[in-house]
């Protein structure tokens, strides 16, 4: 509960054109401060100040990635009601509000297509690309160990790229299928997965975001170094958990926090790594309990730029009776 004395300066920090706009948004998905200054046709200065107002009100939460700030919604389950319950009662047809997210949408757009031609373009060199960030040996072992020996039976491989997770653990599921959206990508693991041994592997063209055209449900389902490429990896996790079983479970590998931006210029990186706080939120928002959080230190230094070694993590979800997506 809030006190009198809290609401109110909830509701003034919140009872301001800008500011609503703002958390509209944020509804959406986490958010930098260039993308909210895109979207807003407002000037960086202007939105920092409206973000550090409502960041001090205790609405929103700040997530520092490198040189770039995401800002998301509240945690705190009062301040989050309130929001909802406010912005339940905005109308979406409103013209600022509805070209808002015309424009939030074209910069996700612009970004899945940057990412989409970064891999057109690095597909045949893509596991070598990968070598040069993160010790694959060392990472294949850690899912294996993490999964352990349980059989899989329906194993759903999110932005598969070449096929390697369905490869690694073709011996252990009866039936395995990896969606990409690049074809280029589609026909290396195609290529890959082609033999005796991997005749319950397919691959087929598919949105990770979008999976309501699955036929079946999955009790594992895997994202390998997929989540920095999106701008907002919480909604993949909540569509994740759409079509996995009950007691089923979700394993998700990707960086842990750092600073290195020239993965987001040369690479198409979105996100710079995620911390275990971030990742325990966003499981328990789509309806799952966190049981492994395992971080794997850089065996080898990038090439590139930085002494700083990148640290791999490797989390590992089960999806609660019951329970469905926040």
């Amino acid at each position: 509960m809030l006190t009198l004395d809290e609401m109110v300066g909830l509701l003034k920090a919140s009872g301001e054109p800008t500011r609503m706009r703002l958390l509209s948004l944020l509804a959406e998905g986490d958010l930098s401060v260039k993308d909210l200054t895109a979207i807003l046709h407002q000037s960086q200065p202007r939105i920092s100040r409206h973000l550090k107002l409502l960041y001090e009100a205790g609405l929103v939460e700040r997530l520092p990635e490198g040189a770039w700030v995401y800002y998301c919604l509240t945690r705190d389950e009062a301040k989050g009601d309130l929001i909802a319950a406010a912005l339940r009662h905005v109308d979406q047809q409103d013209v600022m509000i509805r070209r808002d997210r015309e424009r939030l949408e074209q910069i996700r757009t612009a970004s899945a297509q940057q990412a989409a031609d970064y891999f057109q373009q690095n597909a045949e060199r893509w596991d070598e690309l990968r070598a040069l960030h993160v010790p694959e040996s060392a990472v294949e072992q850690a899912i294996v160990a993490s999964l352990g020996d349980e059989p899989i039976d329906q194993l759903l491989d999110l932005g598969t790229g070449t096929g390697s997770i369905l490869s690694l653990l073709a011996h252990q599921c009866r039936y395995g299928l990896g969606l990409d959206a690049n074809r280029s990508m589609l026909a290396i693991a195609r290529s890959r997965l082609d033999g005796p041994n991997h005749g319950h592997l397919h691959v087929q063209q598919g949105n990770i975001l979008d999976l309501a055209s699955l036929d079946r449900q999955f009790d594992l389902v895997t994202l390998h170094q997929v989540l920095h490429y999106l701008d907002d990896p919480s909604a993949a996790l909540e569509e994740a958990s759409n079509v996995i079983a009950p007691g089923g479970r979700i394993l998700v590998v990707d960086f842990a926090p750092h600073s290195h931006e020239f993965l987001r210029k040369d690479h198409a990186h979105r996100r710079l790594g995620f911390s275990h706080d971030a990742m325990r939120r966003w499981m328990a928002e789509a309806g799952f309990k966190l049981t492994i959080a395992k971080d794997l230190e850089q065996e080898r230094r990038l090439v590139e730029m930085s002494d700083t070694p990148l640290t791999v993590t490797v989390w590992v979800a089960t999806k609660m009776a019951g329970s469905e997506p926040m």
